[in-house]
C-alpha cells in the first residue's frame, strides 16, 4: 500500500507540472494514447513525441548531431514538402542535417508487471527498441522506441552538398516513415486497449487464474509420474506447458537515481 501511495504522489506531481517541451503541448497523433495511459492508475507519461521531421543546423561531431548546440531550422509532426526544406536551408550557416525521428514515449509504471504488459504491447506494435529500466528508488520506466529513423547531412559550412532532386527523394522516404510511424501508434493504442481490458477481466475474476495454476500443476505432476514410469508424453497440452515461458524483459539498474 505504501508503494502505491508513493506512486500516486509521483504521478500527481508529474502531471501537475507545466509542459516544458518546445511545442508546449502533447502532439496530436499521440494525444489519445497519452490520455489512455494517464487515465489508468498504474501508469503515467513523463515525456512524449509523436514523431517528427526536422532540419538542424550545427557542427557534426562524428556522425552525431548535438541538438543542444544547434539551430532548429525546421520541425514538423506532419508530412513535409521540398519547398519548406529548401527555404529553411537558405538560413543554414553550418552543417544542416535532415532527420526523421519516430515516436518516443516514456511511461512510469507502478509495478514491473505493469511495465511488462506495456513492453509486450510496444514490441507487438512495431516499437522493437523499447525497454524497461528500474531505478535505484524502485521507479520502473518503460521507453517506447523504434529504429526506423533517418539522418542525412545536406550542407557543409552553409553550402548545399546535394541536389534538390535528392532532397525530394529523401522527403519521400521521410514521409513514408512518418506514415508507418502513425500506423504503429494506432496499433499500439488498439493493442493497449485490448491488453488493459484483459487485465481488468483477470482482476475481476481472480479465481479463474487460480484454477489455471492448479491445472498446470496437475499436468506437471502427471508428466513427472509418466516420466518416472518410463512413458513419453505426447499430449498437446503438455507440450504447450513446456513452451509457455515468460517473455524476456531487458531490465537495467541505474547506479544513481534519475
Amino acid at each position: 500500500m505504501e508503494r502505491r501511495a508513493e506512486f500516486s504522489r509521483w504521478k500527481a506531481q508529474c502531471l501537475s507540472k507545466a509542459d516544458l517541451s518546445r511545442k508546449g503541448s502533447v502532439d496530436e497523433d499521440v494525444a489519445e494514447l497519452v490520455q489512455l495511459l494517464n487515465g489508468r492508475e498504474q501508469f503515467f507519461t513523463t515525456s512524449s513525441c509523436a514523431g517528427r521531421i526536422l532540419l538542424l543546423d550545427a557542427n557534426i561531431n562524428g556522425f552525431e548531431v548535438q541538438k543542444q548546440n544547434c539551430c532548429w531550422l525546421l520541425v514538423t509532426h506532419k508530412p513535409c514538402v521540398k519547398d519548406d526544406v529548401i527555404a529553411a536551408l537558405k538560413k543554414a550557416n553550418g552543417d544542416a542535417t535532415l532527420k526523421f525521428e519516430p515516436l518516443i514515449l516514456h511511461v512510469q509504471c507502478r509495478e514491473l508487471q505493469d511495465a511488462q504488459i506495456l513492453h509486450s504491447v510496444a514490441i507487438d506494435s512495431g516499437f522493437r527498441n523499447s525497454g524497461i529500466t528500474v531505478g535505484k528508488r524502485g521507479k520502473t520506466m518503460l521507453a517506447v522506441r523504434s529504429t526506423h529513423g533517418l539522418e542525412v547531412p545536406l550542407s557543409h559550412k552553409g553550402k548545399l552538398m546535394v541536389t534538390e532532386e535528392y532532397i525530394d527523394f529523401l522527403l519521400e522516404i521521410a514521409n513514408q516513415k512518418m506514415e508507418e510511424n502513425r500506423k504503429r501508434i494506432e496499433r499500439f493504442y488498439n493493442c493497449l486497449q485490448h491488453a488493459l481490458e484483459r487485465e481488468s477481466i483477470t482482476d475481476l475474476y481472480p479465481k479463474e487464474k487460480t484454477i489455471k495454476k492448479s491445472n498446470s500443476y496437475s499436468h506437471k505432476k502427471k508428466r513427472n509420474r509418466e516420466k518416472a514410469d518410463g512413458r513419453s508424453v505426447t499430449e498437446d497440452g503438455d507440450k504447450e506447458l513446456e513452451n509457455d515461458d515468460d517473455p524476456e524483459v531487458n531490465v537495467t539498474i541505474f547506479p544513481e537515481d534519475y
